[in-house]
């Protein structure tokens, strides 16, 4: 069986629950091991509007790129409850807590049952024992078993098995990049485990009960189950896949609907046999008939009755495939609604949340000169603009003790990547100046007028060596006047001392000034006096290693910053861009971070 499609090119813990009042606050994947947090992070603080003037469920939930989902009722209180994986080895949880609410979810935690899942994950009932145990994936690309020796409203899961073998005892092999399933697809009251292949073909395995040790065990029945191949139109591109099953035509037996790297659809394949004689002959059909799914590609589909109306209804995760994966990097988890048999589109964003694309860094300040802290938010790229980033804007309508952000669009800039926005008053006429990196390693200035940004320098300071400017403006040496600190894109930090006063400021590159205080790759700093003790502390976001505490023991005028643990806890955010900002005009400042996903994370001060 081929499928001819339109492809043009190749590209080779357990749970816990805290409802504070008025918002929703979660733990993150450490929170329970140090007792030197001060921040907790929160979901939703106060109120944020999309440009429709739409409350956002989820306004901090930190973005979203390559959502995995699952519907799994997991506290069996009869509601489907979400789990989504966008990070290696962490799993978020989301409880449903009232099926008649327009907004039911409420985020649990990062990291499900503190639970290292790897790339992938399934929850399926391996045992037959009534309550859901877990497959995920154990590196690189074998299937741990996690089996629950809890109870169906209280589950608790135990690594049960490294991976899971075969007949023979050998251990079963998924390439990491094609996420199996599990179903009973002969209702012979064992589960069947299929595992697609980059061929485009499927792996059967049939379980032949447990073992010793109550571990399933699984006999190979076939590497090309049905003789399926997910093929493109010039017969030889196939890649990496996702599948579920579902009775989408409610004739008693279990249908295929599969995600491929190579398709932007998500294509069904009919079982036209009967629940204990599958038979699947057909061509695989894009989904839904009529108007298909067309994303960036790799779609990982998930299918619930989410509106208990009686029919299934289409989740998408898009991951991002060979279609240009920029342009999903905003909204890329797809809801389509069941209706009368045809599936119409509800959202493209299912967990609203800010989310402005890919490598999120933020900025804040007065824009307006009505007093309170209004948001800037930058992208990499846009995924409406493909040709530059955007800096989205959000006016605080609330008041400084209760803000209510709106988004009102984005601010008319020349094109540039990796704009790296920065606010603060550098003329001292006591409105907040805009200073915007980007990848070039240059810094514009744009002084505020009272009514808008006009660009008096493109290149106020440059990057001595390296590209991605992210400037951040500080008083580091205490001096009265502010001084400009660059992060870059070698992970160092360099130092523009002013020279000039408060009113007229003059940049001076500072060698060596900041010797040592860098990462490995990418840097964006933060500072704060995290300690108490009167000078400023530094964060560091970086690519890959997360966030850097360095410590100032120095003094206000001579920091001395010497790298040490971090002093609270944050949850995974590659590409961190983090700030330090009091948003609620309280006296204390807040914790924010751009994110990988495009969003932005929120921690209080406890």
């Amino acid at each position: 069986m081929r499928l001819n499609s339109r492809i043009g090119f190749l590209i080779g813990c357990w749970m816990v629950s805290v409802l504070l009042s008025g918002c929703s606050s979660i733990i993150s994947k450490s929170d329970s091991a140090s007792s030197e947090k001060t921040y907790t992070r929160e979901i939703n603080p106060f109120p944020v509007f999309d440009e429709k003037g739409k409350a956002i469920d989820h306004p901090f939930l930190g973005g979203l790129n390559t959502p995995r989902p699952q519907f799994v009722d997991i506290d069996a209180d009869g509601d489907a409850d979400l789990f989504v994986q966008e990070h290696t080895d962490e799993l978020m949880f989301f409880e449903n807590t009232d099926p008649n609410s327009s907004s039911p979810l409420q985020l649990r935690t990062d990291k499900f049952a503190d639970l290292n899942i790897g790339e992938w994950f399934r929850f399926v009932d391996m045992d037959q024992d009534g309550d859901f145990d877990l497959l995920t994936e154990k590196p690189f690309s074998y299937l741990s078993f996690y089996k629950n020796e809890g109870t169906p409203q209280q589950p608790r899961f135990v690594l049960a098995a490294d991976s899971l073998r075969d007949a023979e005892g050998n251990p079963i092999y998924s390439d990491r990049q094609n996420i199996p399933n599990v179903t009973d697809i002969d209702k012979d009251g064992l589960p069947d485990l299929f595992i697609g292949s980059l061929e485009g073909t499927v792996s059967r395995y049939e379980s032949i009960g447990m073992d010793e040790n109550n571990i399933p065990r699984f006999r190979l029945i076939t590497d090309r189950f049905e003789n399926i191949e997910i093929v493109a139109q010039f017969g030889t591109m196939h890649g990496a896949n996702t599948m579920t099953f579902m009775d989408i035509d409610s004739d008693g037996d279990e249908d295929i609907f599969w995600g491929d790297f190579f398709e932007p659809s998500v294509l069904l394949l009919e079982n036209q046999g009967n629940p204990r004689n599958p038979v699947f002959q057909g061509e695989p059909r894009p989904f839904p008939p009529g108007n298909p799914v067309q994303s960036s590609g790799y779609n990982a589909p998930a299918l619930v009755d989410w509106e208990n109306d009686g029919d299934a209804d289409l989740f998408l995760g898009v991951l991002g495939g060979a279609y240009n994966a920029n342009r999903t990097t905003a909204e890329n988890f797809y809801f389509y609604e069941q209706k009368s048999g045809r599936f119409e589109q509800v959202s493209r964003q299912f967990l609203k949340n800010i989310d402005v694309g890919d490598e999120s860094i933020p900025a804040v300040g007065d824009l307006d000169g009505d007093g309170d802290m209004d948001l800037l938010l930058a992208n990499k790229i846009d995924p409406s603009d493909l040709k530059t980033s955007l800096i989205y804007k959000f006016e605080n309508r609330g008041s400084t003790k209760n803000p209510e952000f709106h988004l009102i669009g984005t601010m008319n800039l020349p094109r540039a990547y990796h704009y790296a926005p920065e606010l603060a008053d550098l003329n001292n006429d006591g409105l907040d100046d805009l200073l915007i990196g980007n990848w070039k390693g240059q810094v514009a200035y744009y002084p505020n007028t009272g009514c808008e940004f006009g660009l008096e320098s493109e290149e106020l300071v440059k990057l001595p060596r390296g590209s991605h400017a992210t400037p951040r403006a500080i008083d580091i040496d205490s001096d009265g006047d502010l001084d400009l600190v660059l992060g870059s894109s070698g992970g160092e930090l360099y130092l523009y001392e002013n020279t000039g006063s408060i009113s007229e400021p003059r940049f001076v590159y500072q060698e060596g000034a900041l010797e040592g205080v860098e990462t490995k790759h990418r840097s964006v700093p933060a500072f704060s006096d995290l300690d108490g003790d009167g000078d400023f502390d530094l964060v560091i976001g970086s690519k890959i290693e997360g966030y850097f505490y360095f410590r100032n023991d120095g003094t206000p005028d001579k920091p001395n910053f010497t790298k040490s643990k971090m002093p609270f806890d944050i949850a995974t955010a590659p590409l961190g861009a983090p700030l330090f900002v009091d948003l609620d005009g309280d006296g204390v400042q807040e914790f924010l971070s751009g994110t990988r996903g495009g969003g932005v994370l929120f921690y209080r001060y406890q």
